[in-house]
């Protein structure tokens, strides 16, 4: 298993998402987007899992600060050039994403891991 938390260090639901991980001894990597975005690449694997329009934090602090409920735009653009608008966290296994404090579907992660 290759976890990695995408999130900050501010966001209870990430910080949820850690602990998750850490109470089962299960290693992961941190990614702090207050510190590094995602990349088109990342974004474009996402996407496979999850659509462009749910990992936009429309309820965010950053989303109301710029006035976007009333501006048309590219969700993705806007999600590479401000990763504070994404919905956090997001939690990736491999080519698996969830978006958001997910742990049934992280059970399952876990439990298909252990089967091989």
């Amino acid at each position: 298993m290759n976890i990695q938390i995408i999130g900050t260090k501010k966001c209870k639901e990430t910080q949820k998402a850690e602990r998750f991980f850490k109470e089962r001894n299960i290693q992961y990597h941190f990614r702090d987007l207050t510190i590094k975005g995602l990349s088109k690449g990342e974004l474009d694997n996402i996407k496979r899992e999850i659509p462009v329009d749910n990992l936009l934090n429309k309820e965010g602090k950053q989303f109301k600060k710029r006035n976007m409920e009333y501006m048309i735009f590219n969700t993705e653009d806007e999600l590479l050039n401000d990763p504070l608008l994404l919905k956090t966290p997001i939690a990736r296994n491999g080519n698996l994403s969830t978006v958001g404090y997910e742990p049934e579907i992280w059970k399952e992660w876990i439990a298909e891991s252990k089967s091989y």
